[in-house]
Order: structure tokens, then C-alpha cells, then sequence
């Protein structure tokens, strides 16, 4: 069963009493802001008046109501803004910009990923706003940073794969068939740069809480692509010699990778040799094992032209089911490759809550994926839907301005 939402009170987020404000749109920042919102933390998003996030846009799919027609909400953008609480501000104009600036005047932390320089034109950049809140955490994330030859670049994750060198150790050999580079299937550079800065804004509250000073951060999509390319990046440097392609195979471990049953694909990473020694028991060629040009994984990996296609003839004799409980019960890690129906099926990943259930505004519930984290005093929680734009503005905006002046702005 999926992990419905408990309308019972939950325990304290590690990040209560912390205030975001979030001027972040798309995948990076919302990807940021949504990870501080689970654990607690205040965010305020503002968008702009009449169309708000693009992502509200990238759809179809977008949430179905009650009677199965789409709403104005995209399945991308609910996937990256649960938590928050949305405001409709125009900040090109004198009075948004005022309004940006007392609702930062109480922040903790600002965050933006507008080009270089693009928000100081308002005044809303760092050096403006600390100068009335000087413990403020800001953080602005771009393509390539702020700083060096390339940092007014626009940078987009799909140009960030390439740059970073991901793409040339991902797809398959130029030599096989479908070979050459190729993109991840989600938008990662986004996604890891959103979780660096997550680390980055919590370790800078830390040092808040130690020193009092606030403090500016820059995280660009570059730097953090090329910071997870790790063990590539390793191969490189140690050897000189740039890693290649090797589709679903390991550059580092042999076997470890995709095998083709009579039925389907599963995933076998032989780790180490006392490994091998039993997959080879498994598979009904124990010889192998013995053979002075597979013993060993160094050896294994100089001779894999010799030694994959006798594994991967034996495996294609037998379905997926069989391969996987001989090889589980063996101890020898393996897995089906599933479609995300399969992955929402699956025993454990429900065992586990990955599937929330939140009520909607606009929907009976919009179903969403969990943080991953797990705390035993500060768990997660999930409080607020991702917002309809301007859900909050009331609630926000009516706080922070007089009575006429918020009878102005509508």
C-alpha cells in the first residue's frame, strides 16, 4: 500500500524556525527548496504573476481532478515543490522589488539560479540584501558559477552532460550497435547540484548558529557534474588516459553488468572473486573460475572480449526468474531492470514509503515520491501539497503589508 499522509501531528523538523525564500524555477533550486521543506524549514516561493514556474507548463502529464480531466498542475512541476508555500510577485517592478525585500529582510536564507548578475539590476542580490541582514545564507546556483570565462553562460543540464564528460563514459561502445553518448534519463546535473546546495545552505546554518555570520554561496552545475563523475574522474587522473564507453558493462569490474535472458534482461555485479567463483558454480561452468585468464578481477577485466560471451551465452538459455533465485540464493547480487509500474509494485520500495499521498486543491490526492531520508527524531514531513501559484499570497503577502496596500496590489 502506498504511504498515506497521517493527518496525526509528527515530530519536529530538524529544520523548524528556518525561513527560505525561494526565487528558484525549474529543477535545480526547487529540487534544493523541496529538500529543506521536508526537513522542516519555512519556504516561500515566489513566482511570477499569471504564469509562475515554468515547469507548471511541461506537461502533459499534468494532475487529473476528480473527473479525470487535466488541472493547470504538470506532473514535472508537483514532482519538485511539495512543502512550500506560493506568492505571485512581479520583481522587475519598484513595489515587488520592495516586497522581495521585506519578505528577505526576515529570511534565513535566500536562494536564486537567475543568470550572473541578473537580480543585482533589482537590488536583490547578496551584496544588497545582507547589508540589512547580515547573518542572511545566500545562495545562487548557475550554470557555470560566478566567477571564470564562462560564468554569463545560460547553462542547461542536457549541455552540462556533455560538458562535464559524463556523456563519454555513458551509451554504448561506438564499436556495438546503438553506439555512442548519451544523456541520463533524468535531468541529474539539476538533481545533484540541488542536493549539493542542500548540503551546502545546511552546513552554512551550522556555522550561523557558531559565529552569527551569514554568508554567499555559489554552486554552479558544472563544478557539481564534474565532482560526480568520482571514480571516472580517478581513472583519468591516475592513468592519464580518459575512461570510454562501456554501455551497461563496468569500467573497473568484470562481470558487472546487463545479461539478456530468454525473457528479458537482470543485472549481475560480480564485486570481488569469491563472487565470481560462485556465479560460476551457478551457471554450471566452474572451469572458468580455475582458468588463469578469469581468476582474478585485473585479469577478468584485461580478458572480458573472452570471457563475456561465455556468460552470455549459458545466461540466455533461461529466464529472468530462474537466473534470479539461483543467483540470490547464492549470494551474488542481481536484479530485474523495472519499469517504474514494476518499481512502485515492488515489496520493498513499498515497505518503504517511497508513494505519498497528499490531499490537493485541485484533486481528491496527488501522489508523490518521499524524501529518502530517514531520521529517527527528525524525520521528513509532509505538510503542504506543491501550491497552486499564488496559493499563498494572502496568508504571506497580508502579513507583510498594510491592509490598503494589499488591497493595492489585487
Amino acid at each position: 500500500m502506498s504511504n498515506d499522509v497521517p493527518d496525526s501531528p509528527v515530530p519536529r523538523g530538524a529544520l523548524d524556525g528556518v525561513k527560505v525564500l525561494d526565487l528558484t524555477r525549474v529543477l535545480a533550486g526547487p529540487w534544493c527548496t523541496q529538500m529543506l521543506a521536508d526537513l522542516g524549514a519555512q519556504v516561500i516561493k515566489v513566482e511570477r504573476p499569471g504564469s509562475g514556474d515554468d515547469t507548471r507548463a511541461w506537461g502533459p502529464p499534468f494532475l487529473k481532478d476528480s473527473l479525470g480531466k487535466d488541472t493547470s498542475e504538470s506532473a514535472y512541476y508537483l514532482s519538485a515543490n511539495r512543502g512550500k508555500k506560493s506568492v505571485a510577485i512581479d520583481f522587475t517592478t519598484p513595489t515587488g522589488q520592495a516586497q522581495v525585500r521585506r519578505l528577505a529582510a526576515t529570511a534565513d536564507v535566500v536562494i536564486e539560479n537567475f543568470t550572473v548578475g541578473q537580480l543585482a539590476k533589482y537590488g536583490l542580490d547578496y551584496a544588497n540584501l545582507s547589508r540589512h541582514r547580515p547573518g542572511l545564507i545566500y545562495c545562487s546556483i548557475t550554470g557555470f558559477g560566478q566567477t571564470g570565462p564562462w560564468a554569463d553562460r545560460p547553462g542547461y543540464d542536457f549541455i552540462i552532460q556533455g560538458l562535464s564528460g559524463f556523456m563519454s563514459v555513458t551509451g554504448e561502445r561506438d564499436d556495438l550497435p546503438g553506439g555512442g553518448p548519451q544523456k541520463a534519463g533524468v535531468a541529474i546535473c539539476d538533481l545533484f547540484t540541488g542536493i549539493y546546495a542542500s548540503n551546502a545552505i545546511i552546513a552554512a546554518l551550522y556555522h550561523r548558529q557558531q559565529t552569527g555570520a551569514g554568508q554567499y554561496i555559489d554552486m554552479a552545475l558544472l563544478d557539481c557534474m564534474v565532482a560526480t563523475m568520482a571514480n571516472m574522474n580517478l581513472n583519468y587522473l591516475a592513468s592519464g588516459k580518459a575512461p570510454t564507453r562501456h554501455g551497461n558493462a563496468h569500467p573497473n569490474v568484470v562481470p558487472y553488468q546487463v545479461f539478456t535472458c530468454s525473457d528479458g534482461e537482470i543485472v549481475i555485479a560480480v564485486g570481488n572473486d569469491g563472487q565470481f567463483v560462485r556465479l560460476c558454480t551457478v551457471i554450471e561452468m566452474p572451469e572458468l573460475a580455475k582458468d588463469v585468464r578469469f581468476a582474478t578481477n585485473p585479469a577478468r577485466i584485461r580478458n572480458r572480449g573472452e570471457l563475456l560471451p561465455l556468460i552470455e551465452a549459458r545466461v540466455s538459455r533461461a529466464t529472468r526468474a530462474h537466473w534470479l533465485a539461483a543467483l540470490e540464493s547464492s549470494g551474488i547480487p542481481c536484479g530485474p531492470i523495472n519499469s517504474l509500474e514494476e518499481v512502485f509494485d515492488n515489496p520493498q520500495v513499498k515497505a518503504r514509503g517511497l508513494e505519498i499521498r497528499m490531499a490537493h486543491p485541485l484533486a481528491p490526492e496527488v501522489r508523490l515520491v518521499g524524501n529518502p531520508i530517514r531520521m529517527s527524531e527528525t524525520p521528513p514531513r509532509y505538510e503542504i501539497p506543491p501550491p497552486l501559484l499564488g496559493q499563498h499570497d494572502e496568508e504571506i503577502l497580508g502579513e507583510l503589508l498594510s491592509p490598503s496596500q494589499y488591497d493595492e496590489r489585487r
